[in-house]
């Protein structure tokens, strides 16, 4: 490590190369719209994720910064350890934590299929959501995300899941006139489409169809034709509705491995979270209390709430 920016070491591109055997694809733990996460072995004790920006100049670096940025300052057990950066030419490396798991997309979309649990994917959810209301709610000004997505949840050796993808994050409240549309098509908020308008609310939306992704075992977005896409928010809503025909719809993998009411309840949660309307989306808070009683204790449900859970849930 050659130097150090803050808190953060400036990495030389020959220990990353070395690290990552020539960023061999054997390396890879996951892709992402900005490049690969490479799994990084810099010494017997010190394992890292590198994760290679990649596409138009101008916006890999206004993104790198941006992470950066936000990852120099932003603390949580659930927001992923940055531990360096490098700067090779026109290229950009971030270097994280290792997350031995890879990415969640990794994990419910890869060749290998999912081996996910009900409990498991549970925990990932409410971790997720404790990430984000330390981002909404703890951080001075509030931060919306803005790219939530499966890619972006990594998971270490324990499955405990954490944020990255910081590149488009922004303080919550600025006028975002001068901002870029941008995100992931299938977790994009409609308002934020339609008219560009972003709140924390947006991220809830986006949390909202990562819970659908859990519960579903499916795409965000599925092409069925040259022009032809699914959406799993328009698939899924018409069939979250009707009680008796939910426990079809749950990805086979976990199917009749969870209580009945905790299906129930998360499918409301969902149902929630990806309304129309962000006035109608509950506070990522409410959200995280709703779904901490339906982990187990050895998962990390400790927190359990006494008392009604605070969310107003549709009857399904």
């Amino acid at each position: 490590m050659a130097g150090k920016k803050g808190s953060v070491a400036v990495v030389e591109y020959h220990l990353l190369q070395a690290a990552t055997k020539n960023f061999q694809e054997v390396h890879v733990l996951g892709e992402g719209g900005r490049g690969c996460l490479y799994k990084a072995c810099f010494s017997e004790k010190l394992l890292a994720a590198v994760r290679r920006y990649e596409g138009e100049e101008q916006d890999i670096e206004r993104e790198f910064e941006n992470e950066l940025n936000w990852l120099t300052k932003t603390h949580h057990q659930n927001i992923i350890s940055l531990l360096g950066y490098c700067i090779h030419g026109e290229t950009r490396f971030l270097v994280y934590e290792m997350m031995q798991n890879g990415s969640l997309e990794s994990q419910l979309h890869g060749p290998h299929g999912s081996a996910l649990t009900w409990n498991l994917r549970m925990k990932i959810a409410v971790d997720v959501a404790r990430g984000l209301e330390h981002l909404h709610e703890h951080c001075n000004p509030p931060v919306v995300h803005r790219d939530l997505k499966s890619s972006n949840i990594l998971l270490d050796s324990n499955f405990n899941a954490k944020l990255s993808g910081f590149g488009l994050a922004v303080a919550s409240g600025i006028q975002n006139k001068n901002i870029k549309l941008s995100g992931t098509l299938g977790y994009v908020a409609p308002e934020y489409l339609l008219d560009g308008k972003l709140t924390d609310k947006s991220d809830v939306y986006a949390f909202g169809v990562l819970l659908l992704e859990l519960l579903i075992g499916r795409k965000p977005v599925e092409k069925m034709s040259p022009d032809h896409f699914q959406f799993i928010v328009s698939w899924a809503m018409p069939r979250l509705a009707d009680r008796s025909k939910l426990p079809n719809v749950v990805d086979p993998v976990i199917k009749d491995t969870m209580n009945l009411k905790h299906l129930y309840q998360v499918a409301a949660v969902a149902v929630l979270c990806v309304q129309q309307e962000p006035s109608y989306r509950p506070l990522i808070t409410d959200v995280l209390h709703s779904l901490i009683p339906l982990v187990p204790l050895e998962l990390g449900g400790a927190l359990r709430i006494t008392g009604p859970v605070p969310l107003a849930l549709p009857s399904l």
